[in-house]
């Protein structure tokens, strides 16, 4: 099950059927269940508080992604920076729902357990960020 929650934005998510019914595509397109999933979108802030708090580091991220998962059940907590969101589409020229989709997805490869250190796994979270997001059109 997929909850979302708000903390420290006035921030409305429209959509959440639509959005669980895309999230569970990819989980499902990956060998994955969809477990229990918690999207938190929040303020820059307050994900930094978070970042200095469990990971002492002490940046803005657009994304914070805590894994709760257990075998092929994918489950954790997404701290979403809004603020952050809104900054990276106007610098990556897109629009914000487009940019918090690309947030979102990838939040939900890191709980399937795809990383981000190495340029290759950046390329391949890349392609599959892209790859998620045209289907998306399709629930």
């Amino acid at each position: 099950m997929i909850s979302y929650f708000f903390e420290d934005t006035k921030f409305v998510f429209k959509g959440r059927q639509r959005n669980n019914r895309w999230l569970r595509l990819v989980a499902e397109s990956e060998i994955r269940r969809m477990g229990d999933v918690s999207i938190i979108f929040c303020s820059d802030p307050y994900i930094l508080d978070i970042n200095l708090k469990y990971l002492q580091h002490d940046y803005f991220t657009d994304i914070i992604t805590f894994d709760y998962c257990e075998g092929d059940k994918i489950s954790g907590d997404l701290f979403i920076s809004v603020d952050s969101v809104r900054e990276n589409a106007v610098q990556y020229g897109t629009e914000f729902e487009d940019e918090l989709n690309r947030v979102m997805v990838h939040g939900i490869l890191h709980l399937i357990g795809y990383d981000d250190h190495t340029k290759a796994d950046q390329k391949t979270m890349r392609e599959k960020e892209n790859y998620y997001l045209s289907l998306r059109e399709l629930v």
